[in-house]
């Protein structure tokens, strides 16, 4: 060619254009065209996310769902959960069948930079740990040399158990599944010794047994698992408003602001960040592209952190978990946003 130019340059050149374009699809105009955002969940954990009777979906993990239609198309009922196990979570998210993955999924940095995932903030501050029936007479997870456990495949989970028996000159037989569901049938049927999983997903597990006093969590925590949300790679606008979905919720609550006084703060306060939060004041909303009250709407009807936490989760629930690191800052927690400023 004239210009130098060779086909193979220019195919080349055209494939990168049409990945660029496609990198930056717009997600947000595609879930409100749609009127429904899909949201990739477990298969199934109490607390967290799980389905009643009527097919309706509950949990903590589904709250942060429901916040974030509550905050791109002004209804949190506008959610369709896309259920998915620990192989085929990112699966479903990089193809396209969910718009955004609030689940058990712990942050790192092979998924972040080499599954191509954009994570979002913490939700939840985890560690792994290990159960065990109390008949066993079991205290410390040093104690289970050449016991078999049951794990679920494609986690991080799976890593870090065989890193921690290795370390302690310990051994294992595996006993795999794939889903909370099926490894809760194959523990308390007696084909695995131990279960282990996210803490959180053991105080989960353990609270849907019939006999769950007969059943012990072990003290030790062998893992950081930092739980949080995730969307591809590519579309800068819809990372941003997923981070500030979960910002609005820890701001909130250190703000003070619940589902009960929103109204009256919004109308009220004093506090510039709690008005720039609450639209009152500033553009947030249209940098960001949404409207005005978007986090407005997020609190007026799932609430502020503390409360999405302590509804699904929390001593008070059957699940009975302290907030502990997930406690906010100011009170010695971890839980910390960014200002809205």
């Amino acid at each position: 060619m004239k210009n130098g130019m060779t086909n193979v340059t220019v195919g080349a050149l055209a494939l990168a254009l049409g990945l660029a374009g496609s990198a930056q699809a717009g997600t947000l105009e595609d879930v409100q065209a749609r009127g429904v955002l899909n949201c990739v969940v477990s298969t199934g954990v109490a607390g967290f996310a799980y389905p009643d009777d009527a097919g309706k979906w509950h949990g903590f993990d589904v709250d942060f769902c429901r916040a974030t239609a509550a905050a791109v198309l002004g209804d949190p009922e506008a959610i369709k959960a896309v259920t998915s196990t620990g192989k085929t979570r990112f699966t479903k998210l990089n193809a396209g069948e969910g718009d955004v993955l609030w689940r058990n999924t712990t942050i790192t940095f092979s998924r972040d930079v080499g599954v191509k995932l954009r994570f979002h903030g913490v939700n939840y501050y985890d560690g792994q740990g290990f159960m065990v029936p109390k008949s066993l007479g079991i205290s410390s997870a040093k104690e289970l040399d050449g016991a078999s456990v049951c794990i679920q495949t494609g986690t991080t989970t799976e890593l870090n158990l065989a890193d921690y028996f290795h370390s302690n000159g310990m051994k294992y037989e595996a006993v795999t599944i794939e889903t909370n569901n099926e490894a809760r049938q194959n523990y308390l049927a007696g084909r695995c010794d131990v279960y282990t999983t996210d803490a959180s997903g053991l105080a989960a597990t353990r609270s849907t047994f019939t006999d769950p006093e007969n059943h012990v969590v072990l003290p030790e925590i062998i893992s950081k698992e930092p739980l949080g949300p995730a969307t591809r790679h590519g579309d800068d606008q819809w990372s941003d408003i997923v981070t500030w979905v979960l910002n609005a919720t820890v701001t909130a609550e250190e703000k003070g602001v619940t589902s009960a006084n929103v109204d009256d703060m919004k109308a009220n306060s004093k506090d510039p960040e709690v008005l720039r939060l609450l639209g009152a004041e500033g553009n947030q909303g249209a940098e960001l592209g949404l409207s005005a009250d978007w986090a407005y709407n997020i609190i007026k009807s799932v609430g502020n952190y503390g409360e999405i936490f302590e509804r699904n989760i929390g001593v008070n629930t059957p699940i009975g978990l302290a907030r502990g690191l997930n406690a906010l800052w100011t009170d010695g927690g971890l839980q910390y946003s960014p200002p809205f400023r």
